[in-house]
């Protein structure tokens, strides 16, 4: 873990050398993710001691999630350590020695890295498997269209309106041209490359967390950036990164099963607004007396004065701080923001949660007592052939199950025994949350005894899903840049509060952290790290800064 240093002269305090004899700030940490775990953990190291995590769910994590299963670790949320160089969740991880061997490491296809070195079967709805060198062929043909959605954001290429700025659009119409236009394949092989076309864009949207890739920015789709070297799984979780960064984190900061109603924020100017108006607002929930009115410390403190942040927590508490660090999700913002902040945020930062994207992948764990797979076989992938020419991959709500685009073998079996992940997302990954653990297994079995052509296959002794759409804490997977975004909206959503830097108010009153507010690593583990760590290093610096003006005008 990398640590930020306050000065060269300063204690382990933030307020020593003239701030001493006044009280520490009161830091309140909203979600225990891993944006909020990294932020807390970075103040505590510091030299901050008032720091209060307020977590809505009954556990630490966020999307990170594992669920023990014999000696490994099936992951309902964040799954694999993107890159290595550079990223401080792979170095976390390798310096507690959680990673594999480095020859087990690998860096494989983008979705099915669960999987060994194999053989991916793309199966028909006609329960006939593709043959593998078609595959390979309309693979090339993808790969090759693929690299050159980056190339519009990276070499700054114009858009064209026929793309209508979208990933799926332009990338459905280039590989449909080159189809077509290939003199050497007969009707019936081009209309199965164009059905594997489909498959491919429901394999994209699983990894984008988009309802679909249509949604997808064309001209901001290489802005995301990849961190050089392997993916790496952890076998014994990745809750044990979380387990790490927790570790020294005294567990009196949590306060778990605390959902926050409001950030009142701006607090004491909006009371002398209701003051001047003839109105007195006071409190009589507020946990502890000095919270709820003014006290000596708030009159006397030089730099900060009152605390001028309020958070109603939803059991009716009130808590003041003089910092509130928001980690909640995009999905939460979006869902919440105009209740959860007060005074409103401001317009700017509304139309980017607006205009940023986040959508729901879920995952659907099979377990089976024994393969009826190949050895081979590595992944198994769902092409329907009636799906050739369509335009809009939507289906109704009793078809949920046609947007699962694939299963992976999880590899190896000594770890997971014979298990099948599938992957599903958009509105139909919401309507299978919505559906029983018995009626997922047995959509799943048919789904499986149809594409492969086997009505023998059984059905599934257990059966294990994420829900991230449906959690009120969570709301989507993560987030991506919707047709309309940019990578300036990330950065928008992660400008503290409030702006102006001539105002007399209290800085940084309100921050914001996780995934969806990082410019370059939006929508991985080390995003959110990173982020959190970012906003504790602005509190920092502004302490420092604090000193630096106070010794300067003694």
């Amino acid at each position: 873990m990398q640590s930020c240093e306050i000065s060269s002269d300063s204690t382990d305090d933030p307020l020593s050398s003239g701030l001493r004899t006044h009280r520490q700030p009161r830091i309140l940490v909203i979600g225990a993710g891993l944006a909020g775990l990294a932020a807390t953990e970075t103040l505590l190291e510091n030299g901050f001691t008032d720091v209060t995590v307020l977590e809505a769910s009954d556990r630490i994590g966020g999307r990170v999630q594992s669920f023990e299963h014999g000696e490994a670790a099936l992951e309902l949320g964040a799954t694999w350590i993107h890159g290595a160089t550079g990223n401080p969740v792979y170095h976390l991880a390798k310096d507690n020695r959680l990673l594999e061997d480095p020859e087990c490491e690998r860096n494989v296809g983008r979705i099915s890295l669960y999987g060994k070195p194999g053989v991916s079967h793309y199966q028909t709805n006609s329960g006939k498997r593709i043959p593998k060198a078609l595959v390979e062929e309309f693979r090339d043909l993808y790969d090759e269209v693929y690299e050159l959605t980056q190339e519009f954001f990276q070499s700054g290429k114009p858009v064209c309106a026929e793309s209508q700025n979208s990933v799926g659009v332009f990338t459905r119409d280039a590989v449909r041209k080159r189809i077509m236009l290939d003199p050497d394949d007969s009707e019936s092989t081009k209309k199965l490359k164009l059905s594997m076309l489909q498959q491919c864009l429901k394999v994209e949207s699983c990894e984008s967390s988009s309802p679909s890739m249509d949604e997808v920015s064309l001209s901001e789709f290489g802005e995301w950036t990849e961190i050089p070297g392997a993916h790496y799984v952890i076998p014994q979780g990745f809750m044990k990164v979380v387990e790490l960064l927790a570790q020294d984190i005294p567990s009196h900061t949590f306060s778990l099963g605390k959902p926050v109603r409001c950030v009142h924020w701006n607090y004491f100017a909006k009371q002398q607004e209701k003051m001047s108006d003839g109105s007195n607002s006071h409190h009589g929930n507020n946990h502890n007396d000095n919270d709820g009115g003014q006290t000596h410390d708030d009159q006397h403190h030089p730099i900060l004065g009152r605390h001028p942040v309020r958070v109603e927590c939803e059991d009716e508490e009130w808590i003041a701080a003089d910092h509130v660090i928001v980690t909640a999700s995009l999905g939460v913002l979006k869902k919440n923001h105009e209740a959860m902040f007060s005074p409103s945020l401001p317009e700017d930062k509304v139309s980017a949660i607006e205009k940023l994207g986040i959508g729901t992948t879920n995952k659907i764990f099979l377990e089976y007592a024994e393969p009826f797979w190949s050895p081979e076989c590595n992944t198994i992938q769902f092409v329907w052939e009636d799906e050739a020419q369509l335009e809009q991959l939507v289906y109704p709500e009793e078809q949920w199950y046609k947007k699962i685009c694939c299963f992976d073998v999880l590899y190896p079996p000594e770890r997971y025994g014979h298990m099948l992940n599938g992957w599903i997302c958009g509105e139909e990954a919401l309507h299978m949350e919505r559906c029983d653990d018995d009626t997922v297994a047995e959509t799943c079995t048919e789904l499986l005894r149809l594409f492969l052509g086997n009505p023998n296959i059984p059905k599934p002794r257990q059966v294990l899903r994420s829900s991230w759409g449906s959690d009120p804490y969570i709301r989507g997977s993560y987030s991506f840049t919707r047709v309309g975004s940019s990578g300036a909206d990330f950065e928008r959503l992660a400008m503290p509060l409030p702006y102006a830097k001539s105002t007399k108010a209290p800085p940084l009153q309100v921050l914001f952290a996780g995934e969806a507010t990082h410019r370059k690593y939006y929508s991985t583990t080390h995003g959110a790290l990173l982020s959190g760590q970012r906003e504790a290093t602005r509190l920092m610096e502004m302490y420092q800064d604090l000193h630096h003006v106070k010794t300067t005008q003694a």
